[in-house]
């Protein structure tokens, strides 16, 4: 997803592993953990975070938005690249710079780790395209088309980024409303979905997460307000979720994420919160309020052409200005404080699981009780950036 165009800057320079299908949570908690970034322009500060990642060694990867001149122009010095952050939240450095040449970008959004190669990928929204990294930083390639901004709507370009099992990549194509099948090196194979409102089809493919249960595609349809559930060829099985406030409903969700259990965290981007369902998109928590000024009034997101965060920012915990970009691991739930540039990093807790009594695996714990499973994110990863480092080193 790309941020508006015309959005200007008005300050510059400165246990056991569990190995069979189990049954949904009896109960799951949300509760704030700690932040990671700062809102600002320089060395590991934040704006507008559209996408975030976590690698195997559980160094966070955030996307930072795009920098622009106060005319409106565009200035690949601010912003345009992948911050880097340790476990602790610390900054380490930052992967990519601003530009329109081979590994530079023009706003980066949606990225994801290949848990087969290491390799990042991340979506380049002026630039139409996607960039590929090593698991050093390195650049390898780009490729991929994606849709221009459509009148009415805020974003476009590439959104979510997910693999198969096989290895293919996923690439949410927002504008397009399509997502796209491509090999390892860019192929394109197929696409899934068209524009609509019916099952199957989207209004801004935002989030796309392939399930590493059952293999199904988990979307966030933005402007149908609803999340779509695709079996593992693309095959619309049910949809959840309408316009609203209410538990269950959205204000166009964006990030969106799956556990090992099938929990669905959703970013109710406008509604400045997370919601969490199961399997079937049974409602199960939220967490999240939107950020207040001294007056106790809702603080709007920034107008068209004003900087990407205000003056009036809410730090407190638990306090957002839109939640935009996502990710889950090990039991934390990364969300991004879209134009109050931060990253919240939240405990999923409560996560006692009772396997069916159909597997394997069921059968040997039947005289054990309920067990408590640590979870761990979608596959086994290699490091991303093991030349921490050499990053260190550029800071």
């Amino acid at each position: 997803m790309g941020l508006v165009k015309n959005l200007s800057l008005a300050i510059l320079g400165a246990g056991f592993t569990v190995l069979a299908t189990s049954v949904q949570a009896k109960s799951l908690t949300l509760s704030y953990d700690s932040s990671i970034g700062s809102p600002g322009f320089g060395p590991g500060q934040l704006f507008v975070p559209q996408g975030i990642t976590v690698d195997n060694s559980g160094n966070i990867l955030v996307s930072n938005g795009r920098g622009l001149n106060p005319d409106g122009t565009f200035n690949p010095n601010v912003g345009n690249k992948v911050e880097v952050f340790s476990p602790q939240g610390n900054y380490i450095g930052a992967i990519g710079e601003g530009g329109k040449g081979p590994g530079q970008f023009d706003e980066p959004s949606a990225l994801e780790i290949d848990p087969q190669t290491g390799n990042l990928y991340v979506g380049d929204v002026y630039n139409n395209r996607i960039n590929v990294f090593d698991p050093q930083g390195k650049f390898i390639n780009s490729f991929g088309q994606f849709g221009g901004l459509i009148p009415g709507r805020a974003f476009f370009g590439p959104s979510g980024v997910t693999f198969d099992k096989a290895g293919n990549v996923y690439i949410g194509d927002f504008s397009g409303d399509k997502i796209n099948k491509y090999t390892k090196d860019g192929k394109l194979i197929s696409t899934i979905g068209t524009s609509g409102t019916q099952p199957g089809q989207f209004q801004g493919p935002a989030g796309v997460r392939i399930s590493p249960v059952s293999g199904n595609f988990y979307v966030s349809d933005q402007f149908n307000n609803r999340i779509q559930v695709l079996d593992p060829q693309g095959k619309p099985l049910f949809t959840f979720g309408k316009q609203g406030t209410g538990d269950g409903e959205f204000n166009q969700p964006i990030g969106l994420e799956v556990d090992e259990f099938d929990n669905i965290y959703v970013a109710d981007s406008i509604n400045s919160r997370i919601q969490v369902f199961d399997k079937n998109g049974k409602f199960l928590a939220k967490y999240g309020q939107p950020a207040l000024n001294a007056s106790g009034q809702i603080v709007p997101p920034p107008g068209l052409t004003d900087p990407p965060f205000g003056t009036t920012l809410d730090l407190t915990p638990g306090r957002f200005n839109w939640t935009g970009g996502t990710s889950y691991k090990d039991g934390k739930l990364y969300v991004g404080d879209f134009f109050q540039g931060r990253v919240e990093v939240l405990n999923v807790e409560g996560r006692t699981q009772v396997p069916e009594s159909s597997s394997i695996l069921g059968l040997a714990l039947l005289g054990l009780g309920a067990s408590t499973v640590t979870l761990r994110k979608r596959g086994q990863q290699k490091p991303v950036f093991s030349l921490e480092k050499e990053l260190q080193k550029q800071c």
